[in-house]
């Protein structure tokens, strides 16, 4: 499964599991917690805060999903199974708690690339949301599993034409068509070439670049209830997910896009010396790509870019 298992970190990982609480503190904080178990850049407190919640009102949907998508980015992924459980069980039909459901279950298998019970939520998904980025995707790598190879490639190409424009897994994507079409002896590069990558629009809110800002996150009601938390409950929430990005790169320097997320984080909490740092180690990482990081850094406002 070796395209299948890239394209699956691709997606999975460095899309869909990026909630937009870690890029915009001041919008979106997600994950509450308790201010005596919450350590800024201590992803364990953020995951203690969850199971309290959690704990003391097992009907929180909200708060299931939550703890889910925590232990998922701490690759605790048998746990985001049973979170993402509870939340489909109270809210069966939303689309997202099945595909991360589906996802957790897929990555939490240690031999069946698509088990029984991840299949099972994608299909979930898409009767409720035929447009789950998340379960389109993975509908698309059982039919490459299933030997389909044409027609996952044929899906894939249906997802990169309704990809926002400029969104941070584009690349991902292309290069997975790319990879399972050379595997498979399928010419992709005049497809590919058709559907064209379109140029960030200069208009995006806040000045923010759309590469950083069109990843799926929590939804309107939930950025509602958590922004009745205090705000110091929210800054360390924040400030441990940034710090976990933080340590995502230092272990993957390669990925540009969770490098202007970084950037992007930063500015955001108006740490401007660290997102000069963070854009200074981007370009030092990825020398090839130092022209996107800066016109990144740029629409971010880095200083010194």
């Amino acid at each position: 499964m070796g395209a299948v298992g890239i394209a699956a970190v691709s997606i999975g990982y460095n899309v869909l599991h990026m909630p937009d609480a870690a890029l915009n503190a001041a919008n979106e904080p997600a994950l509450p917690s308790s201010p005596m178990a919450q350590q800024p850049g201590d992803p364990e407190s953020v995951i203690r805060g969850l199971q309290d919640r959690v704990g003391a009102n097992p009907n929180d949907a909200e708060g299931w999903q939550m703890l889910g998508w925590a232990y998922f980015e701490n690759g605790r992924h048998a746990d985001a199974v049973r979170a993402y459980r509870h939340a489909t069980k109270l809210v069966p039909g939303n689309a997202t708690f099945w595909s991360s459901l589906g996802e957790a279950a897929a990555m939490a298998s240690e031999h069946d690339p698509m088990p029984r019970e991840a299949a099972a939520a994608f299909d979930r998904a898409i009767a409720i949301d035929p447009k789950d980025p998340r379960a389109r995707y993975f509908m698309a790598v059982r039919k490459d599993l299933a030997k389909d190879h044409e027609g996952a490639i044929r899906d894939w190409l249906a997802l990169l034409t309704d990809t926002p424009p400029g969104a941070p897994w584009e690349a991902d994507l292309r290069r997975t068509i790319e990879q399972v079409g050379k595997i498979n002896g399928i010419d992709v590069a005049g497809r590919l070439a058709a559907v064209k990558p379109i140029a960030p629009h200069p208009s995006m809110g806040g000045g923010m670049s759309v590469a950083a800002a069109a990843i799926p996150g929590p939804s309107r009601e939930q950025m509602q209830a958590a922004s009745q938390l205090p705000k110091g409950q929210q800054d360390a929430m924040v400030e441990g997910m940034v710090s976990g990005l933080e340590a995502k790169l230092k272990a993957n320097p390669g990925n540009v896009d969770g490098w202007i997320m970084l950037m992007r984080s930063r500015m955001t909490l108006g740490e401007t010396v660290k997102a000069a740092s963070a854009y200074a180690q981007a370009k030092a990482a990825n020398p090839a790509q130092a022209g996107r990081i800066r016109d990144e850094a740029r629409i971010l406002g880095v200083p010194g870019v």
